[in-house]
């Protein structure tokens, strides 16, 4: 099989990067992109908890378990970050001359 130089390029050009976005599903905005965080959160912490129970009875190997924490872990520490940053904006608009 040869792969020409050309088709290559094209191929590569055509495959989309993993650091651009994704297209629009719809015109929910922001609040869809909220809904959408949000249940991604939540189905991380559903199978880190998945994992964990599959570990203690012995059906996951403990690499699976420490990946399944550390996803855990860093999804907590996200979602305690973006709710810091929430109400620091909160109180300084609270600040804010009327």
């Amino acid at each position: 099989m040869e792969i020409s130089a050309l088709n290559a390029a094209q191929k590569y050009a055509a495959s989309r990067p993993a650091t651009e976005a994704l297209p629009a599903q719809g015109s929910g905005g922001a609040g869809e992109a909220a809904a959408n965080i949000a249940r991604d959160f939540a189905a991380t912490l559903q199978d880190g908890e998945a994992t964990a129970k599959a570990a203690m009875t012995g059906d996951a190997n403990p690499h699976a378990l420490v990946q399944a924490l550390v996803q855990a872990e860093l999804a907590v520490e996200t979602a305690v970050t973006v709710r810091d940053k929430v109400v620091e904006a909160y109180q300084e608009i609270l600040r804010m001359p009327v």
